[in-house]
């Protein structure tokens, strides 16, 4: 029996991302999508079908449709207002988007609605991804929350996420929807069972809908949901939701078929006991790595993090495999070592950086205390057992892939300078604030740090051409020097400071009298003189 065509509903990006093949804008929208986030062929209908029983679907079709174990648990009441019918019309009116947001869901649903139902929660949470991040789990919002959930950095750190240079809890799908549903109901709890005043507060904050209730309340004002005065985001993101239960509950009323989503787990989560690299991890999965990473964006790098979480996502089918090949791997072949002999004015750092490797790796492995490294000591640092391109969906290898479309304007290769913002840096080059951010895979807030690469798709038309016609410099305005004072910190040396502010090494001993033989210690105070604007280069 041939299964009817897959549709989903699922809120349009603010502005069109260049790695989807449509365009289409849907007002209102918060989050921007940042990286490739298409899911691989592995969520594939195909893939899916190897473990449905057809004819055991077709006895009993309520038993084995998650969707329908969806609608059992519905418990918001049906809304109709003007702000519900208005997300309801785009939503029926762009099908296109459907088929590509439940091929995301389709690994993660099962697991989501399992966690829902264990809290004892309305299952009208189990879409709250659509609304967030169109189950786009490399998405990176410009309000700086990230993941499936979009998690902030502070509230996910409240709610155990973890985030280092490894890894990053918000992107962690298992982790990341347990600690959702605790904030939800969390946010319930704090407004006496009031699930609309709970997922206002999810989005624009407690604070922002308290102060909303006390305003109104203060005016004499109706002080139910839709009388609040709220952000326009948040004014949206209620009434998204609320359409999605009306077309879930019965998309038959609006034209639409709903293919069936087997209520069955898809994905299995096993314990890895330790570090491991995710190249190694496809290997022993018969997986592409690719596919791994998609099942697993909370690893930032080519490995797991030393310290955990040590689990992997893996499809069931897979899982049983992996854990026999795992336990006949020897601990020491997990991850690759290799021997390291400092060099003269060689850190922890610039060596962490060679080897893309993280220095409390490094620190770790080789027993250090502190960040003192003694010329022609050898040192043992992990290292990726593939080139660091086939990590195709790492941090750095996504942000590089983005750098590098294709866009209207100049190409710009910018080195950041000390005093350097987003909001200079666009109107020097007359583009968006929120574009030129996006355009390497960050958020309007995040901080710029010196010597940290952009890339800048520049709209003023003058340039001078290097050899590279990747590296086209465009004069600064103008030239301020300023002279500003740097804290020491743990690693850092004069090469390092030198080379993140350009300046000499010779200039820094001239201007804080150190002679040579001098170490610089983490917290003494050292004064430089900058250009503010720098140059592009």
């Amino acid at each position: 029996m041939q299964k009817p065509i897959l549709i989903i509903i699922f809120s349009a990006l603010l502005s069109a991302c260049a790695t989807f093949q449509a365009t289409v804008e849907e007002p209102d929208t918060h989050y921007t999508v940042i990286g490739d986030a298409a899911f691989p062929a592995l969520a594939q209908n195909e893939t899916i079908q190897q473990y449905l029983d057809d004819e055991t679907m077709a006895a009993e079709p309520e038993r084995h449709d998650l969707w329908q174990r969806i609608r059992d648990g519905f418990a918001f009441e049906d809304v109709d207002h003007p702000r519900v019918q208005r997300q309801l019309n785009w939503y029926v009116k762009h099908p296109e988007y459907m088929a590509r947001v439940v091929e995301r869901a389709r690994p993660y649903m099962h697991l989501i609605v399992e966690a829902v139902e264990e809290k004892g929660i309305p299952t009208e949470l189990a879409l709250l991804p659509i609304v967030e991040s169109a189950f786009q789990p490399f998405a990176y919002s410009h309000g700086r929350a990230s993941g499936i959930w979009q998690f902030i950095s502070s509230t996910g750190k409240r709610y155990g996420l973890k985030q280092n240079w490894w890894y990053d809890g918000r992107r962690d799908v298992y982790a990341s929807t347990q600690a959702a549903i605790h904030l939800l109901d969390d946010l319930n709890k704090n407004f006496k069972g009031n699930w609309l005043y709970a997922l206002s507060a999810y989005n624009a904050g407690g604070g922002n809908v308290r102060k909303a209730i006390r305003r109104n309340k203060r005016l004499g004002k109706p002080i139910e949901y839709f009388s609040l005065k709220l952000p326009a985001e948040t004014k949206a993101y209620v009434p998204k939701l609320l359409a999605l239960k009306k077309i879930i509950n019965n998309p038959e009323k609006y034209g639409l078929t709903l293919d069936v989503i087997t209520n069955k787990a898809y994905l299995e989560k096993v314990d890895t006991g330790s570090q491991i690299d995710l190249a190694r991890v496809a290997e022993l999965a018969d997986m592409e790595l690719d596919d791994i990473y998609k099942l697993n964006p909370g690893f930032n790098r080519w490995a797991t993090a030393p310290k955990g979480p040590h689990y992997v996502l893996l499809p069931i089918e897979k899982a049983g495999d992996f854990k026999e090949k795992l336990a006949q791997l020897p601990r020491d072949q997990r991850i690759r070592w290799v021997r390291h002999k400092i060099r003269k004015g060689e850190t922890l750092s610039t060596i962490a950086r060679k080897y893309n490797t993280s220095t409390s790796s490094i620190k770790k492995v080789n027993r250090l205390r502190g960040h003192m490294l003694r010329e022609g000591r050898g040192l043992t640092i992990p290292v990726a057992s593939k080139k660091i391109g086939s990590y195709k969906l790492s941090a750095n290898q996504r942000k590089s892939k983005l750098q590098n479309i294709p866009r209207k304007g100049l190409k710009v290769t910018h080195i950041v300078q000390s005093g350097d913002t987003f909001w200079a840096l666009a109107q020097r080059h007359k583009v968006g604030v929120r574009q030129l951010a996006k355009w390497n895979s960050m958020a309007p807030r995040d901080a710029l740090r010196p010597g940290q690469k952009l890339i800048i798709w520049s709209r003023t038309g003058k340039s001078i051409s290097h050899n590279d016609p990747d590296n086209i410099v465009i004069p600064p305005k103008r030239n301020v020097t300023k002279r500003i004072g740097y804290r020491v910190r743990s690693g850092d040396s004069l090469a390092r400071i030198a080379q993140k502010f350009r300046v000499s090494i010779r200039q820094l001993r001239r201007w804080n009298r150190l002679p040579k033989g001098r170490y610089l210690q983490p917290g003494q105070r050292i004064t430089l003189f900058v250009n503010v604007f720098g140059t592009s280069g």
